[in-house]
């Protein structure tokens, strides 16, 4: 049987990873693969707690946080097919103006 203390050091771990890479790296797929690592490593601490302190709290709010990634996976991907159509890049140093350049003229 797996420690707790064992599960507790892989899910910090991830999550340690998953936040490296949303501040080291300026690919959006990267981006967007390192904040699902954090949120597998926050599932996999939950139902580890759920699972040592016998009840079923952990596992629920983890199938909450799972259907939630689900909708943000289909958001944020087309999101991103979004933003390549229109850049032709992934690099997030480029979509720092969300509007385009125009000149508009009030009156």
């Amino acid at each position: 049987m797996i420690s707790l203390t064992s599960l507790m050091f892989i899910s910090v771990t991830l999550f340690s990873i998953g936040a490296l890479g949303v501040i080291s790296r300026r690919n959006t797929i990267v981006i967007y693969i390192s904040i699902e690592i954090m949120l597998n490593a926050i599932n996999l601490m939950l139902v580890s707690l759920s699972k040592y302190s016998h009840t079923l709290n952990g596992q629920i709010i983890t199938i909450m946080i799972v259907a939630v990634c689900a909708a943000e996976a289909a958001l944020f991907l087309s999101l991103i097919v979004l933003l390549y159509r229109r850049k032709a890049t992934l690099d997030s140093d480029k979509f720092t103006a969300l509007s385009q350049n125009r000149d508009v003229s009030h009156g």
